[in-house]
């Protein structure tokens, strides 16, 4: 079953040359998707909002007729809407998959190694298909600001592994606090010392703006493609030992759904191709640092592009 899955999808792939040649991939769109219907969902931050809206609208004009749901929580809420038909399809990262829906507790090396693992096993175990990942690796990072890092002498993990205690302060989301990929995984990699009362949880959003000012904390766990890194002057602190997972966002849905809808995989590998880290950190920042509405940054961006 997997092997006719993946061949499906596969000779799907290969319509890619008739679709992005000749500007057939142009804001002419078509009929392909005529009787798709239903959401696409997002997780709870504005890269997700902004992909969810740049996939919908882009399906919509080949025909679908979807809605984007943006009002979910946390990753386990968006999966479980994926597997119970609630939604058709939703973005996910390559990381999340392999450690937190397949199980696994060590990270495959490489990014085209990942996503290779993580499709053939999703799809596999679940049924779950995913379609060529995009240039963006939203790995999570740790960053402070600029003046802090010069001052304590930080540029690794490694580097605030040896801080004194007092300095060793970080903020972190409750769903990273639990996850195998997330803080308690960390901290054993890492060896950090510090005491529980030197973490502070908060809001994803805050985390930032905390990091930034160096009340609550001295170190941030953010996004590597969120825009606010460079808008508040942070500096991200190498994974020398490399324990984060690679983070590439793909576009999920059942493989019944992309079987009786191949053309969905065509047409979504068009953006995949053109989302690079420098482009997603472009995006998000409209939302996070200048507040757009991430719906109008995804049309915007969708119609700069030609895509619609």
């Amino acid at each position: 079953m997997a092997l006719a899955a993946l061949s499906a999808l596969a000779a799907g792939s290969l319509l890619l040359t008739g679709c992005s040649g000749g500007g057939n991939n142009s804001a002419e769109g078509g009929d392909d998707l005529a009787g798709l219907t239903g959401e696409i969902g997002a997780k709870d931050f504005s890269e997700q909002y902004i992909l969810a809206h740049i996939t919908t609208e882009l399906l919509n004009a080949h025909g679908a007729d979807l809605k984007a749901n943006t009002k979910l929580v946390g990753s386990a809420n968006t999966r479980q809407a994926l597997e119970n038909d609630q939604f058709v399809g939703y973005w996910e990262y390559t990381g999340t998959g392999w450690v937190t829906y397949l199980g696994n507790t060590e990270p495959v090396q490489g990014a085209e190694a990942q996503f290779e693992a993580v499709r053939d096993a999703d799809l596999e175990k679940n049924g779950i298909a995913w379609l060529e990942p995009a240039g963006f690796n939203n790995t999570y990072a740790f960053a402070i600001r600029e003046s802090e890092a010069d001052e304590l002498g930080v540029k690794t993990l490694s580097d605030v592994a040896a801080l004194p205690e007092a300095d060793q302060t970080f903020c972190i989301e409750s769903e990273f606090s639990t996850r195998d990929d997330g803080w308690p995984g960390l901290k054993e990699a890492y060896g950090f010392k510090a005491p529980e009362s030197n973490v502070t949880m908060l809001d994803t959003g805050v985390i930032y703006t905390a990091a930034e000012k160096g009340d609550d904390c001295n170190f941030g766990e953010v996004f590597q493609t969120d825009g606010r890194i460079p808008a508040l002057n942070l500096v991200v602190m190498e994974d020398d030992k490399e324990f984060f997972p690679s983070y590439q966002g793909a576009f999920t849905l059942k493989q019944e759904t992309l079987d009786e809808y191949p053309a969905i995989a065509d047409i979504i590998d068009v953006v995949s191709q053109k989302l690079t880290t420098e482009v997603m950190q472009s995006l998000n920042a409209k939302v996070d640092v200048d507040g757009e509405d991430p719906q109008d940054v995804a049309l915007d961006w969708l119609e700069e592009e030609g895509l619609i």
